[in-house]
Formats: structure tokens, C-alpha cells, sequence
């Protein structure tokens, strides 16, 4: 089974959004059909996304979902992770770049236009970083 990491911005579309894109990615997260990663740096990074005023979502809101995404990925130690050979343009998104190459074969699930350039690199070290909500249907 194919590692995958979550961008952000996906899962904002997941806990806050209710994106209805996301719904089957949102089921087999929350059933355990899949094996999603999390390291320290990405949680810092969803925690400090959703303190922003632009979500409007009280602490207790934020400490909510943050507590549920924690408690459903698995944890990496950051402390291990090689970096990838490419750098991305956003400094913030780097980290799940580092995250997908160390766990290759990987799928990176983001919107991000910076992450997306990389994905044809990333691709011949078995990673696929995609926009694609469902892309966990594509590792078998």
C-alpha cells in the first residue's frame, strides 16, 4: 500500500470545507482503507492554516480538527526524513515534498500550483503528486 501525504489544502477541503470533491478521500481516511502520513512540521503547518482568521474557526474548532487528523494519520518523525532533491517555490509546502519522497512510493494529494510543478521529477522517483482527490484508487 502506497504511503499518502495530504496537503493543506486538502485537507481543509476535508475538515472545514466539507468538499464534496473529497467526499470518498474523506471516507476511506476516516474507515483506515488507506495509509496517510503526517509528520510534526506538516501538523504545525494544518494548525497554523486554521488560526487564521480567513477559516473563522474558534480555538476549540481548530483544537477539534487538528486533534482528528492527528488521530487518524500516521506520524513520522521528522527528525529522519530525507529531503527531496527538488525545492519548492512556497518554503511551507517543502515539508510534504520531504514527507512523499522519504516514504516513496508515495501519492501527494495538492492544490498547490508550486507542489504540482514538480510532479513530472517527483514521478521518476515513484511519487505522484497530483490535484486528483481520488488518486488513492490509482495504486494498485
Amino acid at each position: 500500500m502506497k504511503s499518502v501525504v495530504l496537503d493543506t489544502n486538502i485537507l481543509l477541503d476535508i475538515f472545514v470545507f466539507n468538499d464534496e470533491r473529497a467526499i470518498n478521500l474523506k471516507r476511506v481516511i476516516l474507515d483506515g482503507s488507506i495509509r496517510v502520513i503526517a509528520s510534526q512540521k506538516t501538523l504545525e503547518e494544518f494548525a497554523d492554516v486554521l488560526s487564521r482568521p480567513l477559516f473563522k474557526l474558534n480555538e476549540e474548532a481548530q483544537r477539534i480538527i487538528l486533534a482528528q487528523w492527528q488521530s487518524i494519520a500516521q506520524h513520522f518523525d521528522d527528525a529522519h526524513l530525507t529531503p527531496a532533491p527538488w525545492r519548492c517555490k512556497d518554503a511551507d509546502d517543502q515539508i510534504f515534498l520531504d514527507l512523499a519522497y522519504q516514504l516513496r512510493p508515495a501519492i501527494l494529494i495538492s492544490k498547490d500550483k508550486a507542489v504540482l510543478q514538480i510532479a513530472n521529477q517527483a514521478a521518476r522517483e515513484h511519487i505522484l503528486i497530483t490535484s486528483e482527490y481520488d488518486a488513492f484508487t490509482l495504486e494498485s
